[in-house]
C-alpha cells in the first residue's frame, strides 16, 4: 500500500491569519481566546494576577477541508503538541503527528529558515508539501537539492491564511505526487 504525502501544517500564518488587521477578523474565522502553556510562560501578569489570553482567529470550514485533503497530516509548528489541544480541536481535527524541533527560532548558517533542516529530516524521504507563512526561496532551493523525496513549500501570506487557491494547489500536487 503507497503512503499518503505528508501535509506539514504551521498553525500561525495559514491557519491563524494573526498578521491580519487586528481590529477585522477575516471573512469566515472566530476568535478563540487560548491560553497555550508556551504563551501562559513568556506574558507579563496583569494586576489581577492573570495572564491575557492569546488571541487566535481560526476558520471552522478549514477542519473539514484538510481531512477532505489526501495527505496525511502533520503539525508542523512551533504549536508542536499544543495544537492538538487548542488548535486541532476547533477546527474538528483528530490528534495529529507533530514535529518536535531541535531548537526553537535558531539561526542557521545557510541563512535557512530554522525549521527547513527538521522538516526534511522528520519526512525521511516521503512526498510532502510544507505549509508555512515564513519560507523563502532557499528553503524551497534547499529542499529540492537535500530531500530525496518530492517536496512542495506553499507559502500562505499571514495577513490572509489559507485560501481556497491553496486547497486547489494542495489537491493537484498531491493528484500529480
Amino acid at each position: 500500500m503507497t503512503q499518503q504525502p505528508l501535509l506539514l501544517l504551521d498553525v500561525d500564518g495559514p491557519l491563524n491569519p494573526y498578521a491580519a488587521s487586528r481590529f477585522r477578523r477575516p471573512d469566515g474565522y472566530r476568535t478563540h481566546d487560548l491560553m497555550p502553556t508556551w504563551w501562559a510562560e513568556r506574558q507579563t501578569r496583569r494586576s489581577d494576577g492573570e495572564v491575557k489570553p492569546l488571541r487566535v482567529w481560526l476558520n471552522p470550514a478549514h477542519g473539514a477541508e484538510l481531512l477532505a485533503l489526501p495527505y496525511e497530516l502533520v503539525w508542523a509548528t512551533t504549536w508542536m503538541d499544543e495544537a492538538n489541544t487548542h488548535i486541532g480541536p476547533n477546527l474538528g481535527l483528530p490528534e495529529l503527528p507533530y514535529i518536535r524541533w531541535t531548537e526553537l527560532f535558531g539561526e542557521d548558517p545557510d541563512g535557512l529558515h530554522w525549521k527547513t533542516r527538521d522538516v526534511v529530516a522528520w519526512a525521511a524521504g516521503r512526498p510532502f508539501v510544507w505549509v508555512d507563512d515564513e519560507l523563502g526561496p532557499q528553503d524551497a532551493d534547499w529542499i529540492e537539492a537535500n530531500h530525496p523525496g518530492q517536496g512542495l513549500v506553499l507559502h500562505v501570506n499571514p495577513r490572509i491564511g489559507l485560501l481556497a487557491e491553496d486547497f486547489a494547489t494542495l489537491r493537484e500536487w498531491a493528484a500529480a505526487a
